[in-house]
Protein backbone atom coordinates (compact mmCIF):
# COMPACT_ATOMS: atom_id res chain seq x y z
CA UNK A 1 0.00 0.00 0.00
CA UNK A 2 1.16 3.23 -1.19
CA UNK A 3 2.27 5.57 1.74
CA UNK A 4 3.73 9.26 2.17
CA UNK A 5 4.63 11.47 4.97
CA UNK A 6 3.68 15.00 6.03
CA UNK A 7 6.21 16.74 8.30
CA UNK A 8 4.80 19.75 9.61
CA UNK A 9 7.39 22.26 10.22
CA UNK A 10 5.59 25.85 10.13
CA UNK A 11 5.80 26.55 13.62
CA UNK A 12 6.99 29.70 14.81
CA UNK A 13 8.66 27.90 18.19
CA UNK A 14 8.44 31.11 19.95
CA UNK A 15 9.49 28.90 23.32
CA UNK A 16 13.27 29.00 21.81
CA UNK A 17 13.70 32.26 21.84
CA UNK A 18 15.29 32.58 18.75
CA UNK A 19 15.41 34.57 15.17
CA UNK A 20 16.43 30.72 13.68
CA UNK A 21 13.42 28.94 12.70
CA UNK A 22 12.82 25.97 14.68
CA UNK A 23 13.24 23.41 11.80
CA UNK A 24 16.61 25.00 11.51
CA UNK A 25 17.73 24.27 14.81
CA UNK A 26 20.63 21.68 15.54
CA UNK A 27 20.54 18.37 16.85
CA UNK A 28 23.74 16.39 16.40
CA UNK A 29 25.08 18.60 14.18
CA UNK A 30 22.10 18.15 11.40
CA UNK A 31 19.01 20.58 11.71
CA UNK A 32 15.67 19.03 12.79
CA UNK A 33 14.27 19.23 9.49
CA UNK A 34 16.49 17.12 7.72
CA UNK A 35 16.04 14.54 10.50
CA UNK A 36 12.41 14.55 10.20
CA UNK A 37 12.84 14.11 6.62
CA UNK A 38 15.74 11.55 6.45
CA UNK A 39 13.43 9.30 9.38
CA UNK A 40 10.28 9.92 6.99
CA UNK A 41 12.15 8.23 3.99
CA UNK A 42 13.27 5.40 4.85
CA UNK A 43 9.71 4.73 6.43
CA UNK A 44 8.23 5.24 3.35
CA UNK A 45 10.75 4.44 1.02
CA UNK A 46 9.71 8.23 -0.59
CA UNK A 47 10.38 12.04 -0.52
CA UNK A 48 8.18 13.78 2.02
CA UNK A 49 5.77 16.10 1.57
CA UNK A 50 6.86 19.33 4.12
CA UNK A 51 4.73 22.16 5.61
CA UNK A 52 6.80 25.05 6.11
CA UNK A 53 6.72 29.48 7.33
CA UNK A 54 6.97 32.04 5.36
CA UNK A 55 9.95 32.62 7.19
CA UNK A 56 12.19 29.57 6.75
CA UNK A 57 13.33 29.80 3.06
CA UNK A 58 16.51 27.96 4.48
CA UNK A 59 14.14 25.15 4.89
CA UNK A 60 14.45 24.28 1.47
CA UNK A 61 18.49 24.22 1.33
CA UNK A 62 18.44 21.81 3.77
CA UNK A 63 16.17 19.49 2.20
CA UNK A 64 17.00 16.99 -1.08
CA UNK A 65 15.77 18.76 -4.03
CA UNK A 66 12.51 16.00 -4.32
CA UNK A 67 10.84 16.67 -1.13
CA UNK A 68 7.94 18.80 -1.94
CA UNK A 69 7.43 21.91 0.12
CA UNK A 70 4.04 23.83 0.66
CA UNK A 71 3.86 27.24 2.76
CA UNK A 72 1.62 27.60 5.59
CA UNK A 73 1.41 31.65 5.44
CA UNK A 74 -1.46 31.42 8.34
CA UNK A 75 -1.15 29.50 11.43
CA UNK A 76 -4.31 27.91 12.45
CA UNK A 77 -3.49 24.74 13.63
CA UNK A 78 -2.72 21.34 12.68
CA UNK A 79 -5.72 20.32 11.11
CA UNK A 80 -5.24 23.75 9.00
CA UNK A 81 -1.38 22.79 8.19
CA UNK A 82 -2.78 19.22 6.92
CA UNK A 83 -5.41 20.92 4.83
CA UNK A 84 -2.66 23.17 2.87
CA UNK A 85 -1.35 20.07 1.27
CA UNK A 86 -4.32 18.18 0.21
CA UNK A 87 -3.67 20.10 -3.21
CA UNK A 88 -0.26 18.00 -3.89
CA UNK A 89 -1.43 14.68 -1.92
CA UNK A 90 -5.19 13.96 -3.07
CA UNK A 91 -5.48 11.22 -5.00
CA UNK A 92 -1.43 10.17 -5.14
CA UNK A 93 -1.05 8.54 -1.88
CA UNK A 94 -3.07 5.60 -0.01
CA UNK A 95 -2.14 6.65 3.62
CA UNK A 96 -0.33 9.45 5.01
CA UNK A 97 1.84 9.69 7.99
CA UNK A 98 1.89 12.79 9.89
CA UNK A 99 4.92 13.74 11.93
CA UNK A 100 6.23 17.29 13.30
CA UNK A 101 9.26 18.64 13.11
CA UNK A 102 9.80 18.81 16.77
CA UNK A 103 10.90 14.71 16.95
CA UNK A 104 13.93 14.00 15.42
CA UNK A 105 14.95 10.68 17.73
CA UNK A 106 12.08 8.90 16.13
CA UNK A 107 12.98 5.38 14.36
CA UNK A 108 11.59 4.96 10.94
CA UNK A 109 10.99 1.46 12.64
CA UNK A 110 8.82 3.05 14.75
CA UNK A 111 6.50 4.97 12.11
CA UNK A 112 6.73 1.49 9.76
CA UNK A 113 5.13 -0.22 12.88
CA UNK A 114 2.23 2.59 13.10
CA UNK A 115 1.81 2.49 9.29
CA UNK A 116 1.52 -1.75 9.80
CA UNK A 117 -1.00 -1.31 12.61
CA UNK A 118 -3.48 1.13 10.81
CA UNK A 119 -3.42 -1.25 8.40
CA UNK A 120 -3.77 -4.18 10.10
CA UNK A 121 -6.61 -2.44 12.41
CA UNK A 122 -8.50 -1.58 9.19
CA UNK A 123 -9.29 1.41 11.13
CA UNK A 124 -8.40 5.11 9.35
CA UNK A 125 -6.44 6.30 12.27
CA UNK A 126 -3.65 4.68 14.16
CA UNK A 127 -1.51 7.00 16.38
CA UNK A 128 2.07 6.77 19.01
CA UNK A 129 0.79 6.88 22.53
CA UNK A 130 3.07 7.05 25.37
CA UNK A 131 3.01 5.74 28.89
CA UNK A 132 4.84 8.15 31.22
CA UNK A 133 4.85 10.28 34.83
CA UNK A 134 6.88 13.02 32.27
CA UNK A 135 3.61 14.25 30.58
CA UNK A 136 5.39 17.38 29.14
CA UNK A 137 2.37 18.93 27.80
CA UNK A 138 0.99 16.48 25.82
CA UNK A 139 -2.12 15.68 25.38
CA UNK A 140 -4.05 12.47 27.32
CA UNK A 141 -6.23 9.89 25.64
CA UNK A 142 -9.36 8.97 26.92
CA UNK A 143 -10.59 5.38 26.76
CA UNK A 144 -13.87 3.91 26.99
CA UNK A 145 -14.34 1.15 29.48
CA UNK A 146 -13.77 -1.43 26.64
CA UNK A 147 -10.40 0.71 26.27
CA UNK A 148 -11.53 1.90 22.89
CA UNK A 149 -9.99 5.47 22.59
CA UNK A 150 -12.39 8.13 22.37
CA UNK A 151 -10.74 11.42 21.80
CA UNK A 152 -7.78 13.33 22.49
CA UNK A 153 -8.06 16.03 25.39
CA UNK A 154 -5.34 18.99 25.29
CA UNK A 155 -3.61 19.36 28.68
CA UNK A 156 -4.82 23.27 28.66
CA UNK A 157 -7.89 22.02 28.82
CA UNK A 158 -8.13 19.06 30.57
CA UNK A 159 -10.28 18.20 33.78
CA UNK A 160 -8.35 17.19 37.08
CA UNK A 161 -9.87 13.81 35.81
CA UNK A 162 -8.21 14.14 32.58
CA UNK A 163 -4.85 15.30 33.21
CA UNK A 164 -4.72 12.57 35.50
CA UNK A 165 -4.20 10.21 32.94
CA UNK A 166 -0.84 9.03 32.07
CA UNK A 167 -1.47 7.62 28.51
CA UNK A 168 0.01 10.34 26.46
CA UNK A 169 -0.71 11.55 22.59
CA UNK A 170 2.57 11.78 20.83
CA UNK A 171 1.15 13.36 18.11
CA UNK A 172 1.97 11.01 15.63
CA UNK A 173 -0.31 9.35 12.95
CA UNK A 174 -0.99 7.26 10.12
CA UNK A 175 -4.36 8.22 8.55
CA UNK A 176 -6.24 6.83 5.45
CA UNK A 177 -5.68 9.43 2.79
CA UNK A 178 -9.69 9.29 1.12
CA UNK A 179 -10.87 9.67 4.58
CA UNK A 180 -9.07 12.40 5.88
CA UNK A 181 -9.45 14.29 3.12
CA UNK A 182 -13.36 13.74 3.38
CA UNK A 183 -13.03 14.80 7.28
CA UNK A 184 -11.04 17.42 6.82
CA UNK A 185 -13.49 19.98 5.95
CA UNK A 186 -15.28 19.08 9.12
CA UNK A 187 -12.92 20.20 11.61
CA UNK A 188 -14.23 22.98 13.86
CA UNK A 189 -12.19 26.14 15.18
CA UNK A 190 -11.15 25.58 18.65
CA UNK A 191 -12.20 29.28 20.45
CA UNK A 192 -8.22 30.70 19.47
CA UNK A 193 -9.09 30.12 16.49
CA UNK A 194 -6.59 27.03 15.59
CA UNK A 195 -8.41 23.67 13.76
CA UNK A 196 -6.63 20.58 15.41
CA UNK A 197 -5.73 17.80 14.24
CA UNK A 198 -6.19 15.24 17.14
CA UNK A 199 -10.16 16.07 16.56
CA UNK A 200 -10.05 13.76 13.77
CA UNK A 201 -9.51 11.15 16.73
CA UNK A 202 -13.20 12.06 18.40
CA UNK A 203 -14.75 11.69 14.93
CA UNK A 204 -13.26 8.89 14.82
CA UNK A 205 -14.93 6.86 17.54
CA UNK A 206 -17.96 8.36 16.49
CA UNK A 207 -18.74 6.85 13.64
CA UNK A 208 -17.55 3.35 15.45
CA UNK A 209 -14.19 2.80 13.86
CA UNK A 210 -12.03 4.37 16.82
CA UNK A 211 -8.42 4.83 16.87
CA UNK A 212 -6.10 1.81 16.39
CA UNK A 213 -2.48 2.83 18.78
CA UNK A 214 1.02 1.97 19.08
CA UNK A 215 2.57 2.23 22.19
CA UNK A 216 5.95 3.70 22.07
CA UNK A 217 8.68 1.39 24.11
CA UNK A 218 11.88 4.40 24.32
CA UNK A 219 10.45 7.63 25.71
CA UNK A 220 13.58 9.00 23.61
CA UNK A 221 11.91 8.71 20.56
CA UNK A 222 9.28 11.20 21.48
CA UNK A 223 11.08 14.33 23.02
CA UNK A 224 9.00 17.07 21.76
CA UNK A 225 11.54 20.04 21.30
CA UNK A 226 9.87 23.16 22.40
CA UNK A 227 12.53 25.02 24.35
CA UNK A 228 16.40 25.27 24.26
CA UNK A 229 16.09 22.77 27.35
CA UNK A 230 14.59 20.51 25.59
CA UNK A 231 16.98 20.56 22.53
CA UNK A 232 19.77 19.73 25.43
CA UNK A 233 17.62 16.74 26.37
CA UNK A 234 16.88 15.40 23.02
CA UNK A 235 21.25 16.07 22.64
CA UNK A 236 21.88 13.89 25.52
CA UNK A 237 19.47 10.99 24.27
CA UNK A 238 20.65 11.11 20.67
CA UNK A 239 24.37 11.05 22.13
CA UNK A 240 23.71 7.98 24.72
CA UNK A 241 22.05 5.91 21.57
CA UNK A 242 25.46 6.60 19.49
CA UNK A 243 27.39 6.28 21.99
CA UNK A 244 25.89 2.90 22.85
CA UNK A 245 25.85 1.30 19.16
CA UNK A 246 29.56 2.48 18.58
CA UNK A 247 30.49 0.56 21.90
CA UNK A 248 28.52 -2.50 20.68
CA UNK A 249 30.88 -2.40 17.26
CA UNK A 250 33.98 -2.51 19.29
CA UNK A 251 34.77 1.20 20.37
CA UNK A 252 36.14 1.64 23.59
CA UNK A 253 35.01 5.23 25.60
CA UNK A 254 36.04 5.55 28.83
CA UNK A 255 33.58 8.00 29.72
CA UNK A 256 30.66 7.79 27.50
CA UNK A 257 29.12 10.78 29.05
CA UNK A 258 31.13 13.71 27.78
CA UNK A 259 31.90 11.63 24.30
CA UNK A 260 30.58 13.30 21.36
CA UNK A 261 30.07 11.91 18.08
CA UNK A 262 28.17 13.12 15.19
CA UNK A 263 25.50 10.70 13.06
CA UNK A 264 27.92 11.30 10.21
CA UNK A 265 31.27 10.01 12.08
CA UNK A 266 32.75 6.52 10.82
CA UNK A 267 34.74 4.54 13.98
CA UNK A 268 36.51 1.17 13.18
CA UNK A 269 36.81 -1.15 16.07
CA UNK A 270 39.66 -1.01 18.56
CA UNK A 271 39.37 2.90 18.45
CA UNK A 272 39.74 4.25 21.57
CA UNK A 273 38.20 7.94 22.88
CA UNK A 274 38.99 9.29 25.97
CA UNK A 275 36.79 12.33 27.85
CA UNK A 276 36.19 15.33 25.90
CA UNK A 277 36.69 13.96 22.78
CA UNK A 278 34.22 15.39 19.80
CA UNK A 279 33.97 13.99 16.29
CA UNK A 280 32.04 16.17 13.62
CA UNK A 281 31.36 15.81 10.46
CA UNK A 282 32.75 13.56 8.01
CA UNK A 283 35.08 12.23 10.11
CA UNK A 284 36.47 8.56 9.91
CA UNK A 285 38.90 7.06 12.38
CA UNK A 286 40.90 3.56 11.66
CA UNK A 287 41.14 0.69 14.11
CA UNK A 288 43.17 1.08 17.01
CA UNK A 289 43.72 4.71 16.52
CA UNK A 290 43.50 6.90 20.19
CA UNK A 291 41.92 9.98 20.52
CA UNK A 292 41.74 12.60 23.60
CA UNK A 293 41.82 13.71 25.82
CA UNK A 294 40.26 16.78 25.24
CA UNK A 295 40.34 16.65 21.06
CA UNK A 296 38.13 17.44 18.56
CA UNK A 297 38.11 16.35 15.35
CA UNK A 298 36.26 17.66 11.93
CA UNK A 299 35.23 16.82 8.52
CA UNK A 300 38.93 14.59 8.60
CA UNK A 301 40.40 11.04 7.85
CA UNK A 302 42.64 9.39 10.81
CA UNK A 303 44.46 6.43 10.07
CA UNK A 304 44.94 3.47 11.97
CA UNK A 305 46.88 3.38 14.99
CA UNK A 306 47.13 6.60 15.61
CA UNK A 307 47.40 9.16 18.48
CA UNK A 308 46.01 12.83 18.62
CA UNK A 309 46.24 14.18 22.34
CA UNK A 310 44.12 17.67 23.51
CA UNK A 311 43.87 18.50 19.59
CA UNK A 312 42.58 20.04 17.14
CA UNK A 313 41.78 18.42 13.97
CA UNK A 314 40.27 20.09 10.93
CA UNK A 315 39.67 18.82 7.17
CA UNK A 316 43.05 16.82 7.73
CA UNK A 317 44.39 13.99 6.54
CA UNK A 318 46.52 11.37 8.71
CA UNK A 319 48.02 8.44 7.83
CA UNK A 320 48.54 5.27 9.79
CA UNK A 321 50.68 5.35 12.93
CA UNK A 322 50.64 9.45 13.31
CA UNK A 323 51.26 10.87 16.75
CA UNK A 324 49.74 14.77 17.28
CA UNK A 325 50.15 16.76 20.18
CA UNK A 326 49.69 17.48 22.67
CA UNK A 327 47.73 21.09 21.83
CA UNK A 328 48.55 20.43 18.25
CA UNK A 329 46.22 22.17 15.47
CA UNK A 330 45.97 20.67 12.06
CA UNK A 331 43.92 22.94 9.42
CA UNK A 332 42.52 22.62 6.42
CA UNK A 333 44.63 20.97 3.93
CA UNK A 334 46.82 19.28 6.04
CA UNK A 335 48.11 15.88 5.15
CA UNK A 336 50.59 13.67 7.39
CA UNK A 337 52.14 10.59 6.32
CA UNK A 338 52.87 7.65 8.07
CA UNK A 339 54.71 7.65 11.15
CA UNK A 340 54.68 11.34 10.99
CA UNK A 341 55.04 12.71 14.37
CA UNK A 342 53.97 16.33 15.32
CA UNK A 343 54.47 17.87 18.92
CA UNK A 344 53.23 20.16 21.09
CA UNK A 345 51.95 23.64 19.81
CA UNK A 346 52.63 22.73 16.27
CA UNK A 347 50.21 24.12 13.25
CA UNK A 348 49.74 22.97 9.80
CA UNK A 349 47.82 24.39 7.04
CA UNK A 350 47.23 23.00 3.27
CA UNK A 351 50.82 21.03 3.45
CA UNK A 352 52.24 17.44 3.20
CA UNK A 353 54.21 16.37 5.70
CA UNK A 354 55.52 13.20 4.15
CA UNK A 355 56.06 9.99 6.07
CA UNK A 356 58.19 9.90 9.03
CA UNK A 357 58.80 13.53 9.42
CA UNK A 358 58.96 14.61 13.22
CA UNK A 359 58.06 18.53 13.49
CA UNK A 360 59.33 20.05 17.01
CA UNK A 361 57.06 22.12 19.14
CA UNK A 362 56.00 25.70 18.72
CA UNK A 363 56.38 25.22 15.13
CA UNK A 364 54.11 26.50 11.71
CA UNK A 365 54.32 24.88 8.38
CA UNK A 366 51.38 26.52 6.03
CA UNK A 367 51.22 25.93 2.01
CA UNK A 368 54.39 23.96 1.74
CA UNK A 369 55.59 19.95 1.16
CA UNK A 370 58.09 18.25 3.33
CA UNK A 371 59.64 15.32 1.98
CA UNK A 372 59.91 12.32 3.90
CA UNK A 373 62.14 11.43 6.98
CA UNK A 374 62.70 15.37 7.40
CA UNK A 375 63.17 16.81 11.22
CA UNK A 376 61.76 20.12 11.49
CA UNK A 377 63.34 21.59 14.82
CA UNK A 378 61.35 23.81 17.57
CA UNK A 379 60.09 27.51 16.71
CA UNK A 380 60.18 26.50 13.18
CA UNK A 381 58.19 29.22 10.71
CA UNK A 382 57.02 29.14 7.29
CA UNK A 383 56.51 32.99 6.09
CA UNK A 384 54.34 31.88 2.91
CA UNK A 385 52.13 35.23 3.04
CA UNK A 386 53.09 37.91 0.20
CA UNK A 387 52.11 41.31 0.43
CA UNK A 388 49.47 41.33 -2.33
CA UNK A 389 47.81 39.07 -0.60
CA UNK A 390 48.89 35.29 -1.91
CA UNK A 391 50.16 32.52 -0.70
CA UNK A 392 53.80 31.81 -1.44
CA UNK A 393 54.99 27.77 -1.27
CA UNK A 394 57.38 26.06 0.53
CA UNK A 395 59.44 22.83 -0.18
CA UNK A 396 61.37 21.19 1.41
CA UNK A 397 63.02 17.91 0.80
CA UNK A 398 63.91 14.37 1.77
CA UNK A 399 66.09 14.04 5.09
CA UNK A 400 66.47 17.88 5.98
CA UNK A 401 67.29 19.05 9.14
CA UNK A 402 66.12 22.26 10.25
CA UNK A 403 67.61 23.99 13.19
CA UNK A 404 65.20 25.15 16.03
CA UNK A 405 63.69 29.11 14.86
CA UNK A 406 64.40 28.79 11.06
CA UNK A 407 62.38 30.80 8.81
CA UNK A 408 61.69 29.48 5.82
CA UNK A 409 60.70 32.40 3.60
CA UNK A 410 58.43 31.19 0.98
CA UNK A 411 58.94 30.91 -2.38
CA UNK A 412 61.62 28.81 -1.15
CA UNK A 413 62.89 24.61 -2.10
CA UNK A 414 65.79 23.38 0.36
CA UNK A 415 66.78 20.34 -1.28
CA UNK A 416 67.16 16.86 -0.01
CA UNK A 417 69.86 16.11 2.76
CA UNK A 418 70.26 19.97 3.34
CA UNK A 419 70.13 21.74 6.64
CA UNK A 420 69.40 24.85 8.13
CA UNK A 421 71.56 26.38 10.90
CA UNK A 422 69.74 27.45 14.45
CA UNK A 423 68.43 30.63 14.19
CA UNK A 424 68.45 31.31 10.63
CA UNK A 425 66.22 33.43 8.46
CA UNK A 426 66.17 31.29 4.98
CA UNK A 427 65.55 33.85 1.64
CA UNK A 428 66.88 31.93 -1.23
CA UNK A 429 67.30 28.35 -2.24
CA UNK A 430 69.37 25.88 -0.81
CA UNK A 431 70.89 23.51 -2.85
CA UNK A 432 71.14 19.66 -2.33
CA UNK A 433 73.22 18.59 0.79
CA UNK A 434 74.06 22.21 1.58
CA UNK A 435 73.96 23.62 4.90
CA UNK A 436 72.59 27.31 5.19
CA UNK A 437 73.71 29.91 7.79
CA UNK A 438 72.85 33.50 9.32
CA UNK A 439 70.37 36.31 8.71
CA UNK A 440 69.53 36.30 5.68
CA UNK A 441 71.26 32.85 5.52
CA UNK A 442 73.70 31.25 3.31
CA UNK A 443 74.45 28.08 1.83
CA UNK A 444 78.04 27.35 3.63
CA UNK A 445 79.20 24.80 2.50
CA UNK A 446 78.41 21.21 0.90
CA UNK A 447 77.34 18.69 3.96
CA UNK A 448 78.20 15.62 1.40
CA UNK A 449 82.12 16.51 1.93
CA UNK A 450 82.08 15.79 5.33
CA UNK A 451 81.81 12.43 4.63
Amino acid sequence: MVCDAVILAAGHGKRMHSTTPKALHRLGGTPLIAWAEQICRQATGRPSTVVIGPEAPEAREALPDDVVFVEQTERRGTGHAISQVAPALRGRTERLLIVTVDMPLLRAETLMRLAAAQEAAQVPLAMLTLQSERVRGFGRVLRDGQGQVQEIVEEAVASPEALAVRELNASVYCVAADWLWEHLPRLEESPSGEIYLTDLVGMAAQEGTPAATVAIDDADEVIGINTREHLAEAEAALRRRINRSWMLAGVTMIDPETTYIEPSVTLEADVILFPNTHLHGATSVGRGTRLGPHTIVRDSVIGEACVVEASVIEGAFLDDEVHVGPFGHLRPGARLGRRVHMGNFGEVKNSVLGEGVKMGHFSYVGDAEIGAETNIGAGTITCNYARDGSKNRTEVGRRVFIGSDTLLVAPLRVGDDAATGAGSVVTRDVPDGYLAVGMPARSVRDLRDDG
